[in-house]
């Protein structure tokens, strides 16, 4: 965003203490790792139309879970389910237990957005810095270990048994650290994510991810004046938050 633009509020509120970070699509770039590891693997499909039809089965899963079809059931698990049913309909089937077990460990082999370590690294001088990821705690731990992403702690819908957009996965963050809802900031680049944090009290940071979904599926970025804060990355973010 240019200088010109209005990134920060006219009255810019007071800053958070502890930043909450969704992970999948605003940390790490889902979309091209799974291309990348799909290409390396010399599997038979598209692998943009392959990382894009299993992301898609992400929040049918989810919402099982949260409608009470399904008992709480891990993302890594869920992203099997997901990636059974869409061997099948892109003719993979016949893909043997190793490789799929292997294939589905990709969500914890995701690569960072290029801005993604330095602007996490500027903004812990001066923050306390979270996860708040539907991803379940091994993956975000795996993936932190392999990326080098500097989080304070790694919290997880997992700790809370309640998958975003739940008031109680917003909400748990406050309580681990003993903030109030308007001392915690949550960092993502989905509007729905950042609104449910609004509904329970707490502060929403936007940032622009317009190639989650990969160069030919551009989103929409706008600013959404509700939000705290709207960044182009978190090196921008960091600037505007004094870091």
């Amino acid at each position: 965003m240019s200088e010109t633009d209005t990134s920060r509020p006219a009255s810019a509120p007071a800053l958070p203490k502890v930043l909450a970070f969704d992970v999948f699509g605003t940390v790490v770039d889902w979309h091209g790792s799974i291309v990348r590891e799909v290409s390396a693997l010399r599997l038979p499909v598209d692998p943009g139309q392959f990382a894009i039809a299993w992301r898609a089965g992400y929040r049918p899963a989810m919402a099982r879970v949260r409608g009470g079809e399904l008992g709480w059931t891990k993302i890594d698990d869920l992203h099997r389910m997901i990636l059974d049913d869409i061997l099948v309909k892109f003719g993979l089937e016949d893909m043997d237990e190793a490789m799929r077990r292997h294939l589905n460990l990709v969500w914890h082999r995701l690569d960072p957005w290029p801005d993604a370590v330095e602007g996490l690294r500027r903004l812990k001088s001066k923050f306390t810095l979270c996860t708040l990821s539907n991803g379940n705690l091994g993956l975000l731990a795996d993936m932190a270990k392999r990326a080098g992403l500097p989080w304070d702690l790694i919290l997880s819908a997992e700790v809370f048994r309640h998958y975003k957009p739940d008031p109680e996965a917003y909400l748990g963050v406050c309580e681990v650290f003993d903030v109030a809802p308007a001392e915690m900031m949550l960092v993502a680049a989905h509007q729905d994510d950042l609104a449910a944090a609004r509904a329970c009290g707490c502060r929403a940071a936007y940032v622009e991810r317009r190639f989650e979904f990969g160069p030919t599926l551009p989103k929409d970025v706008s600013p959404d004046p509700a939000n705290d804060w709207h960044a182009t990355d978190f090196l921008d973010l960091a600037r505007q938050l004094g870091c």
